[in-house]
């Protein structure tokens, strides 16, 4: 008579192989590095994710290559509440300041990889006043030129001023948008803040068309150090005019 169940032989083989199996299984363990515990990053923060999918990052900047300053400060105002993104509010909320810190200058150690320069849909006059406002400011508003602050190179200023090349145009709309509604903040004196505030939203739509639309430079590593005094005071920067 035929039965469906496999002969005693065979299942003895299968169980044998199974648990010959299970060692070799416990063996593979994962290592505990820092660079393991940051696999979940590259979900949102890079070009691809651990299995190499494509990452949509329309609204998340690459950290790789910032200076490691300003990432330590972003993680320590995602963790006191000056910025407000609950995913990155749980990640950080209970992690000390030593340990942000070492995440931070792994990151800034990475090579930077930005976004991809895009076509804007803007037209040209609007583009010329993003490009105004970038290199020269407008000093009847008392804006200053994004050089003066994030590096000739636009790529940032060691050791706490992030570049803002190679960003996508919809994150830095966000960002302009959050400093406006007190959504991200600074340490006092908030310098972004009082610059966001003297903008029109004409401005804005200018500033972030022109720079998603720039390509990065052959040498993409923010500036060692600032080439002259900051033209306000800014909390989250050591150097003070």
């Amino acid at each position: 008579m035929r039965t469906d169940r496999p002969p005693f032989a065979m299942l003895s083989a299968l169980l044998a192989l199974a648990a010959g199996a299970a060692p070799a299984a416990a063996q593979q363990a994962v290592p505990d590095t820092l660079a393991q515990r940051l696999v979940a990053c590259a979900s949102c923060h890079a070009r691809v994710d651990a299995r190499g999918n494509p990452v949509n990052d329309s609204y998340f900047p690459r950290i790789g290559g910032k200076p490691a300053g300003y990432l330590y400060n972003q993680l320590l105002n995602f963790r006191e509440g000056r910025r407000q993104y609950p995913l990155m509010t749980y990640l950080v909320d209970h992690l000390p300041d030593a340990y942000l810190r070492e995440i931070a200058e792994y990151y800034a150690a990475q090579p930077p990889a930005a976004h991809a320069a895009s076509a804007p849909a803007a037209p040209p006059q609007l583009l010329a006043r993003g490009r105004q406002l970038v290199f020269e400011g407008d000093s009847a508003r008392r804006l200053p030129a994004c050089v003066a602050c994030h590096g000739e190179k636009l790529t940032g200023v060691e050791p706490a001023v992030p570049g803002v090349l190679g960003l996508p145009r919809d994150y830095l709309n966000a960002q302009f948008g959050a400093w406006r509604n007190g959504a991200r903040r600074a340490h006092a004196p908030d310098c972004m803040a009082q610059i966001t505030a003297r903008l029109s939203p004409e401005d804005v739509t200018a500033v972030s068309s022109w720079l998603a639309a720039q390509p990065m430079p052959a040498d993409p590593r923010p500036q060692a150090a600032p080439a002259r005094p900051l033209p306000l005071p800014c909390g989250s920067a050591p150097v003070q005019p």
